[in-house]
């Protein structure tokens, strides 16, 4: 899905740890990858090389993201999740084992009413995953 077409994209506000989190989703989904990255430079806002704005993509959803360069009292909530359909078993166990490392389980990785395979994890980031099996 080319940038111009795509009209609503998730954007995710980090303080300092935007390109480490895009690093870390792209190797983790297939079809994903970093498609453009904006720097900060000597004069600021933010610390120099870190992100203005990114836009990367997960199977093919872009998002963006960048490094805030205020402080801010909040960040992300399990209110808004990311949900992601997996093609196999294999696959949602890898992504939900890996992202869960250094995070939370929110629902643990079982069979559900509504999905065969199904878990929900908070990331080492913040940001929030719910994974199904596709049927």
């Amino acid at each position: 899905m080319s940038e111009e077409k795509q009209k609503v994209k998730p954007f995710l506000m980090f303080e300092g740890r935007a390109e480490e989190a895009m690093n870390f989703y792209t190797s983790l989904f297939d079809q994903s990858e970093i498609v453009n990255i904006e720097r900060y430079g000597p004069q600021g806002p933010g610390p120099e090389g870190s992100v203005v704005k990114a836009t990367f993509s997960i199977h093919g959803q872009q998002m963006m993201c960048s490094d805030s360069p205020v402080k801010h009292a909040f960040t992300f909530t399990p209110s808004i999740s990311l949900f992601v359909t997996c093609d196999t078993v294999e696959e949602i166990n890898r992504v939900f084992e890996t992202l869960s490392q250094d995070g939370k389980v929110y629902m643990g990785l079982d069979k559900y009413p509504f999905s065969e395979r199904f878990g929900w994890v908070g990331d080492r980031f913040g940001v929030t995953w719910q994974l199904s099996l596709e049927k």
